[in-house]
């Protein structure tokens, strides 16, 4: 058997190995410093069209509709299954109108490929994709009471409406299926599924000291290996340069702010309120969980980034150094006061359009880290994997739906190198995650994990949960 390694258990390092080892000529070691898999930069968003990205072209919009229904099938357990909605403020210099080419054709591509496998059709009815409620539409729901379990997406738009200062919006508004992302519950399913893999070893809590370029593979600490799979996000770097390969890359650290607001009503959408990156307008983005807490981004240098948060690595070295300040909060955790006044001026942004969200409070330490981006584009939102010399493979996702895309060019490469004599059959393994994976035993998992990072077990349970099997 062929013995892969793979040094990074973050989303990308896990599901790798779980792809990998449904192929049983494979034995996979993981290697994790952190105690748990999955932890690292904020996720909280299924990029099921690429939407919130104003800024990224038609082809990766596709590529990430296509890769989010991959995911969604990987992890059913772990996706909050409501709605996003899109609010373009007044003084943005774009229309809401601007979107409409580009949902239209994810709308018609989505219906494509429900047509071709009906399994694909995990983001509900291809027609509605996405809904546009103009002004008028608008105003009859701030008439109506909030539904506390919405189905339609009248009723998951009726708190938006009621709460959102509608003054400082253009019409119309607009919904997408665009679903929430529990990192909490990938970590737990991950973890689960990983356990009771008969062929995948997990060394947590392990960092690796010394890797060797050896005839036909790599030694790791003292053990042969026939490939090596390099997943350490952020910190990828650090091993091309341990093994001699040279890569551009960018690396950005990026943080969302939890908080609890004592008046809230309803269960609530995500709300996406547009604006331009790096400005005192960036977009707000306003995630809810249960029990009153809300995870914020704010795409200002004052909230969700950071002066100096973005680096290129230098021709000496494949690592892109990250200032101190941005690895100490890293590797040792950050000072209330910064943590305190980055959370206000998050609540302070979003209370721009939502007023009542004024007296929301600081719930807990942020969820943070620091990302890799391949090459020299800030803007590349879906990326998968590179490859160097023989055995080696880079996992460079941008965004954790492109997990699946990543898995499979990584086994065709095993396939040319004929470490292994078959592929694998992304169906199965969906299958595997469906039949073992339990809702009970995901929750209980993700609030162990919560109190593991220490923040508001609030935050291991989902809005909506699937609730039918995803086939």
């Amino acid at each position: 058997m062929a013995e892969i390694a793979i040094i990074g258990g973050g989303v990308a390092g896990a599901s790798v190995a779980l792809y990998l080892a449904q192929n049983k000529e494979l034995n996979i070691t993981l290697f994790e410093k952190e105690e748990s898999l999955v932890s690292g930069p904020p996720m909280c968003h299924l990029h099921a069209g690429g939407n919130l990205y104003r800024e990224i072209d038609d082809t990766q919009c596709l590529t990430l509709l296509k890769q989010s229904i991959d995911f969604m099938r990987l992890y059913p357990y772990a996706i909050d299954f409501r709605p996003t909605v899109i609010i373009t403020p007044l003084d943005d210099p774009q229309k809401p109108e601007d979107l409409f080419p580009r949902l239209k054709m994810l709308r018609d591509e989505y219906s494509k490929m429900v047509e071709k496998n009906p399994k694909s059709g995990v983001l509900g009815k291809s027609s509605e994709y996405f809904r546009v409620f103009n002004r008028q539409e608008v105003e009859i729901l701030t008439q109506k009471e909030v539904v506390d379990n919405p189905v339609t997406l009248e009723e998951w738009m009726i708190p938006v409406v009621k709460n959102t200062d509608l003054s400082r919006v253009q019409f119309p508004l607009i919904m997408v299926q665009e679903y929430g992302l529990n990192m909490f519950r990938i970590s737990a399913s991950a973890s689960f599924l990983l356990r009771n893999s008969f062929n995948t070893t997990l060394h947590l809590s392990t960092s690796v000291q010394m890797i060797e370029r050896c005839e036909y593979g790599y030694t790791i600490d003292g053990k042969k290996y026939d490939y090596l799979i390099n997943a350490a996000g952020f910190r990828s770097g650090e091993i091309d340069d341990m093994v001699g390969f040279h890569r551009e890359r960018l690396v950005e650290f990026k943080a969302a702010y939890v908080t609890k607001c004592p008046r809230y009503e309803g269960k609530w959408p995500e709300i996406i309120f547009h604006g331009e990156r790096g400005t005192p307008r960036g977009m707000a983005q306003f995630t809810p969980y249960r029990d009153g807490y809300f995870q914020l981004h704010g795409m200002t240098k004052e909230i969700t980034l950071f002066e100096d948060g973005l680096v290129k690595n230098s021709p000496l070295s494949a690592q892109p150094q990250l200032n101190a300040k941005f690895l100490h909060k890293i590797d040792k955790g950050w000072q209330f006061s910064t943590v305190k006044e980055r959370t206000q001026s998050a609540i302070e942004h979003l209370a721009q359009y939502i007023p009542a969200f004024k007296n929301a409070q600081v719930a807990s330490k942020p969820l943070f880290g620091a990302q890799q981006i391949p090459g020299d584009d800030a803007n590349l939102r879906a990326a998968e994997v590179s490859f160097e010399g023989e055995c080696y493979a880079r996992c460079e996702i941008v965004k954790a739906s492109s997990v699946i895309s990543m898995a499979e060019a990584i086994m065709d490469d095993l396939y040319r190198l004929d470490l292994v004599k078959h592929t694998v059959d992304k169906e199965k393994l969906f299958n595997t995650a469906m039949h073992l994976l339990k809702k009970e035993d995901i929750t209980s998992d993700a609030i162990r994990i919560c109190q593991q990072r220490e923040y508001p077990t609030s935050m291991a349970y989902l809005s909506v949960e699937c609730m039918s099997p995803l086939q």
